[in-house]
């Protein structure tokens, strides 16, 4: 177990809180020793685990300056053009991008939002009785403060490479009719907190998510984020992870959530536009699981703008597009047939494997096939 990956800054006056009936909730307390006396122990039959919640910093992303290739490369790459031609655009599946800020007026991602109809906008009140006020769009759970005002891009850009509309725009979404959750965990300057992490998990299943997103790690390896992935597997929820950008094996030096490998996981590596591994993604036979397109991807960002940017931060979302296209042609999948279409399908190519438990990089034309097969 690598310390490093175990790090990450205790807040000493904030508390993640499992109860025993799975719900997770962040609690505040002056110090440990009065929580404890005045929170956990009236309440201990109802309370399975605490831990202190913990900030951390998620992992920067690098924007291209410009691409040397066809700003779809991505797409043509995956074959997403076979799902298209049969009629499958990702209708009707929903999800998450548990990240940072998703800008909901976004010309090509408008119209992609998951709206909460339960909830009426911007009256103040939890209309829908679901904990969050105003979730019409989404919900924020930032309780970091935040050094800067400037709307990080990489919640949006993540948003448009699953779902943007090419109709208003020049990036086109692997899925363009799946419906965006928006759950923001992360700050503007990157920061966050675990606790912050899990209720925004927790949200998106809530909100019907069958897919969520999750382009970050350096999350410390504390037992809550596993029991909550935990959870969402048992909820039959498919988690996309990044495997980071550190150029790691992940099976020696683990990285979290990246290295949990829970059977509703796939977590990926980025590959370029001549189909090898970049030089700086994450790697390892074990706990990665394949690859996919992450460099020089065009996407959209705040202020109805888009910029190209590297990392497998946009790897894992051309898999959450994918899983998404997947579970449209076949509603009744589970999250693991949905998985094991796409390990099963990859294109590994003699002489550039990927250091990943595959070998390979995902493509929908073969999954489409495969999954046909698993699910008649």
């Amino acid at each position: 177990m690598d310390s490093a990956a175990c790090m990450g800054q205790a807040i000493q006056s904030k508390f993640i809180v499992q109860w025993e009936d799975g719900r997770f909730t962040v609690e505040s307390g002056k110090d440990a020793e009065s929580f404890k006396k005045e929170f956990i122990e009236p309440k201990l039959n109802d309370i399975r685990q605490v831990e202190f919640d913990r900030r951390i910093q998620v992992e920067s992303t690098k924007v291209s300056t410009s691409a040397t290739v066809s700003d779809s490369w991505g797409l043509s790459m995956i074959k997403a053009n076979s799902a298209y031609t049969q009629g499958i655009y990702g209708e009707g599946v929903k999800v998450a991008v548990v990240d940072a800020y998703v800008d909901v007026s976004h010309p090509q991602l408008a119209n992609r939002i998951a709206i909460n109809t339960g909830e009426i906008p911007n009256n103040g009140i939890d209309d829908d009785g679901n904990g969050v006020v105003d979730d019409y769009y989404g919900a924020s759970f930032v309780s970091v403060p935040s050094s800067t005002t400037i709307p990080s891009p990489h919640g949006s850009h993540v948003a448009g490479i699953i779902a943007a509309d090419s109709n208003y725009g020049p990036v086109k979404g692997v899925a363009p009719r799946a419906k965006i959750i928006p759950a923001q965990f992360i700050a503007n300057d990157g920061g966050g907190s675990l606790g912050d992490a899990i209720l925004a998990l927790q949200y998106a299943a809530k909100r019907g998510a069958k897919i969520i997103n999750a382009s970050w790690g350096g999350a410390p390896c504390v037992a809550s984020l596993r029991n909550a992935f935990k959870v969402l597997e048992s909820q039959g929820i498919l988690v996309i992870v990044a495997s980071g950008n550190d150029a790691r094996d992940i099976d020696v030096y683990p990285e979290f959530p990246a290295s949990f490998n829970l059977s509703n996981q796939i977590t990926v590596a980025a590959s370029d536009f001549t189909d090898f591994m970049t030089s700086w993604s994450n790697s390892g036979f074990k706990f990665v699981h394949v690859a996919a397109p992450g460099e020089q991807i065009l996407s959209t960002v705040p202020g109805a703008s888009s910029m190209y940017m590297d990392g497998t931060s946009m790897a894992a979302p051309f898999v959450s597009g994918t899983a998404a296209l997947l579970w449209s042609a076949k509603p009744t999948a589970t999250a693991q047939q949905i998985k094991a279409a796409i390990e099963q399908s990859v294109d590994v190519t003699s002489g550039h494997e990927f250091k990943v438990k595959t070998r390979g990089r995902i493509n929908i034309q073969k999954a489409l096939q495969v999954l046909g097969q698993l699910v008649p």
